[in-house]
C-alpha cells in the first residue's frame, strides 16, 4: 500500500509533464506563427482547473483523465470562423506552417529527452560494475570467453562503467544480429558474435541468452517477502523466516533453495525454518507455472534485500558542457534502438508483449521514483523520445499521419481529399484502438503474474 503513495503521484507527474511538454510544442510555434490557439488541455474529460490567457481568451485546461491532451486550434471545419480572423485559421495557412506546428510537438520530446539525459549526466548516475560471477558453460557469456573476475570495461568502443550499459550496448549488436567487441580490465579483447543466432529469440530474453552473471554476495535464505495465497503462505512460512534445509537437504544460499524448488513442481517437501531463534519444521507443497516451454516449481517467496558494499558499485558523470553531447547521443541511439525493436514487432521478431501500457508505466514511474532523481530523469527521458519516435510514425490520427499527409501535399500541389484522409482516419483509430488492447492487456497479464 506505501508504493501506491509513491507509483500514483510519481505517474501522474510523468503523464501530465510529458504531454504538457509535447502539447507545448504545437501550441508555442502556433503562437509565433500567428494561429489562434482556443484551448491547451492537459488531460481529457471533465475540467478539474481552467483558467484563460490575456493573449486570444485561450483557455488552459487540466482535466480529469490525465491519458493525453490537445491544443484547439482556430479552424473552419470545426466551426463559424469571423472574416477578420480567417486569416488565423489552421486550414488557412500554408502546408510549411501546418507542417512545422504539427512536428513541434514530438520535436520537443526529443529536446526534452535531450535535458533530461544532459541533467542526469550531470548530477552523475551510479550502479553495479560489470564483474563476472559464476557463468554457465553454456551461455554465450562463456563460450566467447569471458571467465568470473572478468570485468567488461566496454563493448564496440563505448565505455561500460555499469552492467546497465553493457547490456544497452549488447541489445544493439543483438537487434542488428552483429558481433560485439568487449574489453575487458586485463587488456585482454573477446568477441561475442550473434550472427548465428536465431532470428526468432525475443530482445527481452537477452539477459538469459548472453548468460552474464555478476559477481555478488551470496545471498542468505531469509524469506523477504511471501506472496499471499502461495504455497509457502498456504504452509505457514513468515517474512523472517530462515529456510535451513528442504528434506534433510542444507540450503545456505537463495540459489540453493532455488535449485531446491524449481525442479520438483507439485511435490511435497519437509522444510526446516529458523524463526525467532528456534527450528520449525513446515510441510510445503511445491505450486508449478510455465517458464521457457518448462514446468517448473515454485512456492511463492523473495529473498530479504541485502546492501552491497560500495566496492561493487560505480560512479559515472560528465561536466555541463560535456554532457550535452552525451546526452544527444543517447537520445539518438534510444531513439534508434525504439525503432528497430518496433519494425522487428511488425515484422513478427519481436513479441508484441513488450508492449507497455499505463499499469506497467505506473510501476516504472513508482520504482525509478524511488531509486533517486537521476534513474527518474531517465525514465522521463526514456518515455519522452518514446512519445516522441511513436507521434512520428506515418499513422492517421497520430502526429505523424499529419505529416505525412503534408508531405503528400507538398509533392502534388494539393492537399490530400477528404476521402482520403477520413479513411485513413478510421484505419488510424482501429490501429490505436487495437495498440491500447494489447498494452492493457500485457499490462493485467504482467500484473496477474
Amino acid at each position: 500500500m506505501d508504493n501506491l503513495f509513491i507509483i500514483i503521484p510519481a505517474f501522474i507527474f510523468t503523464i501530465a509533464l510529458l504531454v504538457a511538454i509535447h502539447e507545448f510544442g504545437h501550441f508555442w510555434v502556433a503562437r509565433k506563427l500567428n494561429v489562434k490557439v482556443l484551448r491547451f488541455s492537459i488531460g481529457f474529460g471533465a475540467p478539474l482547473f481552467r483558467f484563460h490567457g490575456k493573449k486570444d481568451n485561450t483557455e488552459f485546461v487540466v482535466a480529469s483523465i490525465p491519458l493525453g491532451g490537445y491544443v484547439k486550434m482556430l479552424d473552419e471545419r470545426e466551426g463559424d470562423v469571423a472574416a477578420d480572423e480567417i486569416h488565423r485559421a489552421f486550414n488557412r495557412q500554408s502546408v510549411y506552417k501546418r507542417f512545422a506546428i504539427v512536428f513541434a510537438g514530438p520535436l520537443v520530446n526529443f529536446v526534452f529527452a535531450v535535458f533530461a539525459f544532459w541533467l542526469m549526466f550531470v548530477i552523475g548516475v551510479q550502479g553495479i560494475k560489470p564483474v563476472m560471477g559464476e557463468l554457465d558453460p553454456s551461455s554465450i557469456a562463456w563460450q566467447s570467453g569471458l571467465r568470473s573476475g572478468d570485468q567488461i570495461v566496454s563493448v564496440d568502443g563505448e565505455k561500460t562503467p555499469t552492467i546497465s550499459l553493457v547490456y544497452e550496448q549488447l541489445l544493439m549488436a543483438f537487434l542488428d544480429r552483429k558481433s560485439a567487441l568487449l574489453k575487458l580490465s586485463d587488456q585482454r579483447n573477446i568477441t561475442m558474435d550473434f550472427g548465428q543466432m536465431d532470428q526468432d529469440i525475443e530482445p527481452s530474453r537477452l539477459h538469459d541468452v548472453v548468460g552474464l552473471a555478476l559477481k555478488l554476495p551470496p545471498r542468505k535464505t531469509i524469506i523477504g517477502e511471501v506472496t499471499p495465497d502461495s504455497p509457502a503462505a498456504i504452509a505457514g512460512v513468515q517474512t523472517g523466516d530462515q529456510i535451513v534445509s528442504i528434506d534433510g537437504k542444507s540450503i545456505v544460499h537463495w540459489k540453493d533453495l532455488v535449485n531446491a524448488v524449481i525442479h520438483r513442481p507439485d511435490e511435497t517437501v519437509s522444510v526446516i525454518v529458523l524463526r525467532d531463534g528456534q527450528q520449525q519444521i513446515l510441510s510445503v507443497t511445491i505450486g508449478s507455472a510455465q517458464e521457457k516451454k518448462q514446468i517448473i516449481g515454485r512456492i511463492g517467496v523473495l529473498p530479504e534485500s541485502i546492501t552491497l558494499p560500495e566496492s561493487m558499485f560505480s560512479m559515472y558523470q560528465y561536466s555541463l558542457f560535456a554532457a550535452i553531447p552525451k546526452g544527444i547521443e543517447k537520445t539518438w541511439d534510444l531513439s534508434v534502438l525504439t525503432l528497430k525493436m518496433l519494425g522487428r514487432m511488425v515484422v513478427g521478431q519481436a513479441s508484441l508483449k513488450n508492449i507497455s501500457g499505463p499499469i506497467t508505466i505506473a510501476e516504472v514511474a513508482g520504482r525509478s521514483a524511488k531509486m533517486g532523481i537521476e534513474h527518474f530523469l531517465r525514465f522521463l527521458a526514456i518515455v519522452s523520445l518514446s512519445l516522441g519516435v511513436i507521434n512520428l510514425l506515418p499513422v492517421p490520427m497520430l502526429d505523424g499521419g499529419h505529416l505525412l499527409f503534408y508531405l503528400v501535399e507538398i509533392v502534388k500541389g494539393s492537399p490530400v481529399s477528404d476521402m482520403v484522409q477520413e479513411i485513413g482516419l478510421k484505419i488510424g483509430v482501429t490501429l490505436l484502438v487495437m495498440l491500447m488492447s494489447i498494452a492493457l492487456y500485457n499490462d493485467f497479464s504482467r500484473l496477474l503474474n
